[in-house]
């Protein structure tokens, strides 16, 4: 088969489509309301994996220890990442669905694991093309290259939610030839080398810690945020995605690097960015652009030699009902620690953790224990809405607290069990999304800090 023809290219345009599943009158309001652009900044509506009003949600009789399996092989992922350990399982797009020379080299090259996008992670809509199109898109802090399915599927495409995207249906799209910068910045975007195919069409490799990958060709069009737009966007067409990216139509990336959306739009809207992770039961939004900085408790970005586009900050301490945990200080920057979207529960470094779970048993002597739950230990009978539980905080280096309400402390892994939503780390300490949950996080990348304020989300 030729090299397929016009690609038509991610649709960042969220708010201008019909709804892609069933959502009630009520959740198609709240999108509506913040899918715009203005001179703020772009504002999007954010779902959490599991809420009634999103539009690819995943099933409601997922068992929680599937959602933790997915959420180990992200970790998994990010310290194969840290440690810069190729994968083990090659990808290729055979465009001519035949040995050719150029598929064979690229059939050879080991991918390097990304940041696993499973269960854990947030979709919004989002459009591209002339005339635009909406999409349903996983949003990772962890990943740099945005791409989305696109027909004809060439090898193979896993199920979405509403149509697979159409290059020849917009008349602005464009493939990106192997000579262009962004072919070769696609090597720090994905952390595997681009290829070439006879066509000179530059093919990406994204690929993730779980075995999911995608790969495509490089293809640029004109987003669009309701009556506005901006050409020439760079993302990746994919025509062999597979593995864990549940009915979205693709993944939207927001890590430090040249090729991300934030950095795309940077020139426009400014390099920053800001989220409100909801619940199940709330609204939540992502909004590029920018921000009220008054608002917020700030810590500042740390560099790391690891991999510099991740978010790295220093955690400094957590207390329990008011008292500090009974380690040493030095034990909270034993390891580095990220913070991200995506994953779900967090890890610290094990001693820390130790104290932790110590203190809350401690703390909440009265309250019936359960049994461990996969990797989670410390649990107790009951909801976590329905327990007592003490007063949590979180501190960051520069004076930024996460005060955290039993919904960021504990999981209900079951009807009649609640469990400590903290584990032992590996290579690195994660602040993950559920302690992030209904806070304001801006991720302020020009000055080089992030953010918290409570009660983001509405």
């Amino acid at each position: 088969m030729a090299l397929l023809l016009p690609l038509l290219a991610l649709s960042l345009l969220f708010a201008v489509a019909t709804p892609i599943r069933d959502i009630t009158y009520a959740c198609s309001s709240e999108v509506k309301d913040f899918q715009h652009l203005n001179s703020s900044g772009l504002h999007l509506a954010l779902h959490h994996p599991q809420s009634p009003c999103s539009p690819a949600p995943l099933p409601t009789d997922l068992p929680f220890s599937a959602v933790l399996t997915h959420d180990d092989a992200r970790i998994g992922s990010l310290a194969a990442r840290l440690a810069k350990t190729p994968s083990a399982r090659p990808t290729s797009l055979d465009e001519n669905r035949a040995a050719t020379p150029a598929a064979d080299s690229l059939a050879s090259v080991p991918l390097n694991p990304g940041t696993s996008v499973g269960v854990g992670n947030y979709v919004t809509r989002l459009g591209l093309g002339t005339p635009a199109t909406s999409y349903v898109m996983v949003v990772d802090t962890g990943s740099s290259l945005t791409w989305l399915q696109c027909s004809p599927c060439l090898v193979s495409c896993h199920r979405q939610a509403g149509p697979l995207f159409n290059p020849k249906a917009s008349s602005s799209y464009a493939s990106v030839s192997c000579s262009t910068t962004q072919c070769s910045d696609l090597s720090s975007a994905t952390l595997n080398p681009a290829a070439c195919s006879s066509s000179n069409v530059c093919i990406y490799q994204a690929s993730y810690g779980d075995s999911s990958f995608s790969v495509g060709y490089l293809s640029k069009d004109t987003v669009s945020f309701g009556s506005n737009s901006m050409p020439n966007f760079y993302y990746g067409c994919g025509q062999d995605n597979e593995g864990l990216f549940g009915r979205s139509a693709g993944l939207i990336g927001l890590a430090r690097n040249k090729m991300s959306l934030l950095y795309q739009l940077a020139p426009s809207l400014g390099y920053s960015f800001s989220y409100c992770l909801p619940t199940s039961s709330t609204s939540g939004y992502l909004s590029i652009g920018s921000y009220n900085p008054g608002q917020y408790s700030y810590t500042p970005m740390v560099s790391s030699s690891l991999d510099d586009s991740l978010y790295f900050i220093q955690l400094t301490g957590i207390t329990v009902a008011g008292k500090s945990l009974s380690v040493s200080s030095s034990a909270y920057s034993s390891l580095p620690t990220i913070i991200d979207s995506g994953t779900v529960i967090t890890r610290l470094p094990t001693s820390v953790y130790s104290a932790l779970s110590k203190a809350l048993a401690s703390a909440m002597k009265g309250t019936p224990r359960a049994s461990a739950f996969s990797i989670l230990d410390t649990c107790f009978q009951g909801q976590a809405s329905r327990l007592r539980v003490p007063a949590v905080n979180m501190a960051f280096a520069g004076g930024a607290v996460l005060k955290l309400a039993a919904r960021n402390l504990f999981v209900d892994v079951d009807s009649a069990t609640t469990c400590l939503a903290f584990a032992p780390a590996r290579s690195a300490a994660i602040i993950g999304n559920t302690q992030q949950q209904t806070f304001s996080v801006v991720y302020d990348v020009k000055n080089s800090k992030i953010g918290f304020a409570a009660g983001g989300c509405s």
